[in-house]
């Protein structure tokens, strides 16, 4: 009678990948790729792949671009909001256009009055000497221009210093007296010598009859460092220059204007022949600089753009309610008008009286109309 081992079972068959269902690997293969199905090349879509160790999700890649876009927006966001907070703390509001009396009413659009003054603040002697500014107490206006903002075009106009003009009744900006009327006429530069920028606003509206709704205004230092940011400003001259008071001393053609030579530029008043053909250098050289200051190279470098920035806001006065959009689109106006996207001019002159430059009644009553109404203008200054 045969021996009969009992409690044991013949072994499982293999199969494919061990034995049984156990999983049970033999440690040979027959190169067959053993775990997910589908290998380390994620043949078999369910998500994972092999590593050595054991497997892991595979990288969701539209998941972290997402995440990395969204970062990136973030970071860009945070970078403007601080820019923006940074610059609009610089803005010196000191102008009170409040404590300007008897004022007209406003019209359609925004009106600046901007200003260049011979300011030396915080200019030291060499720089008073490489400027060729002279060493005069105070400050007085060495330019003025009125820059509309419309929709039907953006015009400025240029105030000549020596413009003709009558001192209004005002209240003093400190004093707070009240100073009547008196019918005394003298240049408009007067004004701002005699009581600052609130009596060179009244005194503006109250011979034009057009309300102020800005006021701007740059001393001889901060323009100069703004050329000087910029790497300088490209401007073609029209002619030979020699003025020996403002240091200006050109060849006729294009080439670049660091700050010194820009000022100087500007500034140049008796090779000029008139008052009005300074102003017109001073309108065509501001608007170079904003559309030079608004191009790509400028507004995406920061190394450009912060000092430039930093050179303009540090020495600019405005008004109490301007504020860093308004210097903006003060700004792209200038610029615009240098595209073509509006007019520049000089205030239409009838005649002089004494050495003063007397307006045109009639033809600067025209053109207040067209600008409160926010009309094309049609106003020619001859």
């Amino acid at each position: 009678m045969p021996h009969v081992q009992r409690g044991r079972t013949a072994p499982p068959i293999p199969q494919q990948g061990g034995y049984g269902d156990r999983g049970y690997d033999s440690g040979y293969s027959d190169g067959q790729v053993y775990g997910n199905g589908g290998g380390a090349h994620g043949g078999g879509g369910d998500g994972y792949y092999d590593d050595g160790r054991g497997g892991r999700p595979a990288p969701d890649w539209r998941r972290r671009l997402k995440i990395g876009a969204l970062t990136l927006v973030v970071a860009l966001l945070a970078v403007t909001i601080g820019t923006y907070f940074w610059a609009d703390s610089k803005l010196k509001n000191e102008v009170d256009l409040s404590k300007v009396i008897e004022r007209p009413g406003g019209g359609e659009g925004t009106n600046y009055l901007i200003v260049g003054s011979d300011s030396r603040e915080g200019m030291s002697k060499e720089d008073q000497e490489r400027l060729h500014t002279g060493k005069v107490e105070g400050k007085r206006t060495d330019s003025m221009m009125i820059l509309h903002v419309g929709d039907n075009g953006n015009t400025m106009v240029s105030l000549p210093r020596d413009s003709d003009v009558e001192i209004p009744s005002f209240r003093g900006s400190d004093s707070g007296k009240l100073y009547p009327n008196q019918g005394r006429r003298t240049k408009l530069n007067a004004a701002y010598a005699e009581d600052g920028p609130e009596l060179l606003v009244r005194t503006v509206e109250h011979n034009t009859g057009l309300k102020i709704d800005h006021y701007a205004e740059i001393g001889f230092g901060g323009f100069a460092n703004i050329v000087d940011a910029l790497g300088g400003v490209e401007m073609d001259i029209p002619r030979d220059i020699k003025d020996k008071d403002s240091g200006s001393d050109f060849k006729k053609g294009k080439q670049t204007l660091d700050g010194e030579k820009a000022l100087a530029f500007v500034r140049n008043r008796k090779e000029a022949g008139s008052d009005l053909e300074r102003t017109k250098n001073q309108q065509q050289f501001l608007a170079t600089l904003a559309n030079q200051a608004a191009t790509p190279s400028t507004i995406l470098n920061p190394f450009r753009l912060y000092p430039t920035m930093g050179a303009g806001l540090d020495t600019l006065l405005v008004d109490k309610d301007m504020g860093l959009l308004d210097v903006g689109e003060m700004f792209w106006a200038m610029k615009g008008i240098t595209s073509g996207d509006g007019k520049s001019m000089n205030i239409p002159i009838s005649g002089s009286n004494g050495g003063n430059l007397v307006w045109d009644k009639a033809k600067v009553k025209e053109l207040v109309e067209q600008l409160k109404n926010d009309d094309k203008v049609t106003v020619s200054e001859n």
